[in-house]
């Protein structure tokens, strides 16, 4: 006969956590940056010239809300 795992409570409402105790927002964050990710990916590999600079293109993409804070603090 196979033992039972206890489920830790914990794990069960993980996922409601996201939603009751810090609202929508929080689970939605990372669907957020993935999505900007994705578009800043297409925006600087359509700029470049070369293999480096789309690679360099990819490195900025995954820091891309630095470089938005960065300019809208400038402002």
């Amino acid at each position: 006969m196979a033992k039972k795992k206890s489920v830790n409570k914990r794990e069960i409402n993980m996922d409601a956590s996201c939603y009751s105790r810090y609202g929508n927002t929080a689970c939605h964050t990372g669907s957020l940056y993935g999505l900007g990710f994705i578009g800043a990916v297409v925006y600087y590999i359509q700029t470049t010239v070369g293999f480096w600079a789309g690679v360099v293109g990819v490195l900025k993409a995954i820091v891309w809300p630095a470089f938005l804070i960065h300019k809208l603090l400038g402002m």
